[in-house]
């Protein structure tokens, strides 16, 4: 004999809403960078920063793989120097300040874990990987954005 279930007219079916959010960063980053060059002077990368309202970029070889970043925080060591050996900044290149061992994440990693990323570092913004190649980037920002999308949904 087997046991019989009854559900009565107020029995409620309870299933689970499933919300498939967006979470990985390929969803939120950045695709369309303001990149620089190795060559390039640190008054042009200045100047780039003023004109796009960016606080730093990728640094990309002439194959263009990423060989560095350039934040503001580099030229204000630039700024810096300048001042106190008297020279002009034009002459600098980017590659004498860029940061070159750079930190980058995969596409596919969740904006969970790059926040944990960004809680480690002191880094404003990540390079994003596919495949060796740069395809984005994400920021600080760009994670809190995402949080605010779904704060309202369960996360898995």
């Amino acid at each position: 004999m087997g046991i019989k279930s009854f559900q009565g007219p107020r029995a409620k079916t309870v299933s689970k809403k499933e919300y498939n959010a967006p979470i990985l960063v390929t969803d939120y980053m950045t695709r369309k960078l303001v990149t620089f060059t190795p060559e390039q002077s640190i008054l042009e990368v200045m100047e780039q920063f003023t004109k796009y309202n960016i606080s730093g970029g990728p640094v990309l070889d002439s194959n263009g793989f990423l060989v560095g970043i350039i934040s503001e925080a580099d030229c204000m060591k630039q700024i810096s120097e300048s001042r106190y050996f008297n020279q002009p900044i034009l002459d600098k290149s980017v590659e004498k300040f860029m940061t070159k061992d750079v930190e980058t994440i995969p596409s596919d990693m969740s904006i969970f874990d790059v926040a944990g990323v960004f809680h480690k570092n002191n880094r404003r913004r990540l390079p994003v990987m596919e495949n060796g190649l740069l395809v984005g980037q994400i920021s600080r920002k760009d994670i809190v954005v995402a949080a605010l999308k779904l704060s309202g949904a369960n996360w898995k």
